[in-house]
């Protein structure tokens, strides 16, 4: 006989059916505004590369193929794994050695150790830059689209899906703190801190000048787009970013460039003589306006400066060009001398430039054959992470000093006259002997250049980048756990932690640039192990660099070759400017000459 359930087992039943539905809404959390389910990859699940891959409503599965981990979500290591962790330096051990005992590394950098070395970093840099691309703003996934479109910015880390309760996941506030408050809360210049390296304002505007050809955002097509289809240092900043720009500026004689004659010196030919798109204010007249590659270097005189000392060094390869081979015609000419300026560029870019930011007593080499016995993919594209990491602008001092004279920004920006007014030689005396200030660990953004600093914030938004700890962990550095272990400064720790809430809310830019300084550097570990890769592989991935190119036919010969291989920088401004007998060179370098970082030493320990 069947029992009848008593009126206590029926409301039993009901609240067990009632907590059931409770237990599964809060397991399926609604993002805002939604009655779907939260995307389980938006908390980040997948460790160690692994790929998160959303299966069925509500869950997820790892991908942790090839990453020497496995587990639900790719935490557990392999056996070499295991091994490979237990004796692998910190990046922060590794800085100590390169940076101290300077003794033994210049015993080092006089053998084939030094070789050995500089084909361990190069490899070790660019292995963590994936190759062929994978993501792009459009795909979060890998797709046939994001591999062969070419007019989007790739990047490491897919974005951060759409139906995320949060815009950096599941952490952090909704919406995102302002990005003005930010910048200025967090970045604006209270007084102007110098780089502790002595890095000057050459080295502020040749970095402002290389990165134009490859940071190119196409403000027609959107944010995550790029009009410098070359994706990598193909001059475009000199030559123009397409073809009719390109025959605009050419000369179309001797492989030579358009140029005009200023008081005995070369400079670029007006908008008039090279008609390309140039960005000067109407105040500007038409005579003044210079045309160059790049359209907006009449901004400053320090990146028209640059333009000019590479057309003379192009045009004097030319000419060199046309001695040795009279039977040449213009377009052979033009298109071998732009391959030696690609291979100068490199060799400064690697042993001068990075030389000097890096701090490193072991000696940079440029040798493209230290990689022709390793696995290596000559091919590069520009990350959406690599153009955010490089807004460098707290380089950039109070004021501007040449000759004697203080320029504010009012009176130092778009003019254009500076430069033939000074002279080549004089802006290099100026801006080598001027010290320019520390890019991240304090705040040192002027502001005048606080509307850059924002735009980059709101870039990353709309573009939905992954936040700052996740791209540590990306890049095989530990997350940080607390503001104050990020920062090491009470008051931006105290000010993040009202912005943000959580440390793994914090935004890739802010974080980059609020991260304590390495000790005797210009920035954070961060900037280090993040954009040495980026910038590496995209040096090294260059196709001159192959070994179907590197060789001295490609070059024009042994003399071509023998630039590409030698070329310092102080050598390309002292060969670009007046004869010798006219004037010597003047200071040429990346950082203050070591006689005013001594003075300034010898007055902080009196203080």
């Amino acid at each position: 006989m069947r029992l009848r359930p008593s009126f206590a087992g029926s409301w039993g039943t009901i609240l067990l059916g009632m907590m059931m539905m409770l237990l599964l809404l809060l397991s399926t959390k609604a993002s805002p505004g939604s009655s779907e389910p939260v995307n389980p990859c938006c908390s980040f699940p997948c460790q160690n590369k692994g790929v998160c891959v959303r299966t069925g409503v509500s869950g997820y599965e790892c991908d942790c193929t090839r990453t020497g981990y496995y587990g639900t979500n790719c935490t557990v290591p392999e056996f070499w794994t295991r091994l490979h962790d237990a004796v692998r330096p910190s990046p922060a051990f590794y800085h100590f050695i390169l940076t101290h005992f300077k003794w033994f590394w210049d015993v080092i950098n006089n053998t084939f150790i030094r070789d050995t070395l500089m084909r361990l970093v190069l490899t070790m840099r660019a292995n963590l830059i994936p190759s062929p691309p994978t993501y792009n703003s459009r795909y979060g996934y890998l797709s046939w689209e994001s591999y062969s479109n070419l007019s989007y910015f790739t990047r490491v880390l897919p974005p951060v899906p759409t139906d995320c309760p949060t815009p950096m996941g599941t952490k952090g506030p909704s919406p995102l703190p302002d990005p003005q408050v930010v910048v200025e809360r967090l970045l604006l210049r209270r007084t102007f801190r110098p780089a502790p390296q002595g890095t000057n304002l050459m080295f502020a505007f040749f970095a402002q000048h290389f990165t134009h050809q490859v940071f190119k955002t196409s403000g027609k097509m959107g944010h995550g787009f790029t009009r410098a289809l070359g994706h990598g240092v193909d001059l475009g900043h000199i030559y123009g970013d397409n073809l009719d720009r390109q025959h605009q500026l050419r000369l179309f004689r001797d492989g030579m460039l358009k140029y005009q004659m200023v008081k005995g010196e070369m400079y670029p030919p007006s908008v008039e003589e090279a008609p390309v798109h140039m960005i000067y204010p109407a105040h500007v007249p038409p005579e003044a306006r210079l045309a160059v590659g790049q359209e907006v270097f009449g901004l400053l005189p320090g990146l028209m400066m640059f333009a000019t000392i590479w057309l003379r060094e192009h045009n004097r390869v030319a000419a060199l060009l046309k001695d040795e081979h009279p039977a040449w015609d213009d377009e052979q000419l033009f298109q071998t001398a732009r391959l030696i300026l690609i291979g100068e560029t490199i060799k400064i870019v690697i042993e001068d430039y990075v030389q000097h930011l890096s701090g490193y007593y072991l000696q940079l080499k440029f040798d493209p054959e230290l990689l022709f016995g390793a696995q290596f993919q000559y091919h590069n594209r520009i990350a959406v992470e690599f153009n955010q990491l490089y807004h460098w602008h707290p380089l950039m001092p109070d004021t501007f000093r040449v000759q004697g004279q203080e320029y504010s920004y009012e009176q130092f920006i778009y003019n254009t006259s500076m430069l033939t007014d000074y002279g080549v030689g004089a802006l290099v005396e100026a801006f080598s002997k001027q010290r320019a200030g520390q890019i991240g660990g304090v705040p040192n953004l002027h502001r005048n250049l606080l509307k850059v600093a924002t735009g980059a914030i709101e870039e990353s938004r709309l573009l939905r980048l992954q936040p700052f700890n996740e791209y540590r962990k990306r890049f095989n550095l530990k997350p940080y756990t607390s503001f104050q272990e990020l920062t090491g400064d009470e008051a931006s720790a105290s000010a993040l932690e009202e912005l943000y809430g959580d440390i793994d809310a914090v935004e890739f830019y802010p974080g980059m640039l609020v991260e304590k300084a390495q000790p005797r550097a210009i920035f954070g570990e961060s900037m280090v192990e993040i954009g040495a890769p980026f910038s590496l592989k995209g040096l090294l991935g260059n196709p001159i660099c192959s070994p179907e190119y590197w060789k001295p036919s490609t070059f024009g010969g042994e003399t071509g070759f023998r630039l590409v291989k030698t070329t310092t920088f102080r050598d390309l401004v002292c060969r670009n400017l007046k004869a010798k007998e006219e004037k010597e060179c003047p200071y040429v370098a990346f950082q203050v000459p070591e006689t005013a970082l001594e003075a300034e030493g010898a007055e902080r320990k009196e203080l």
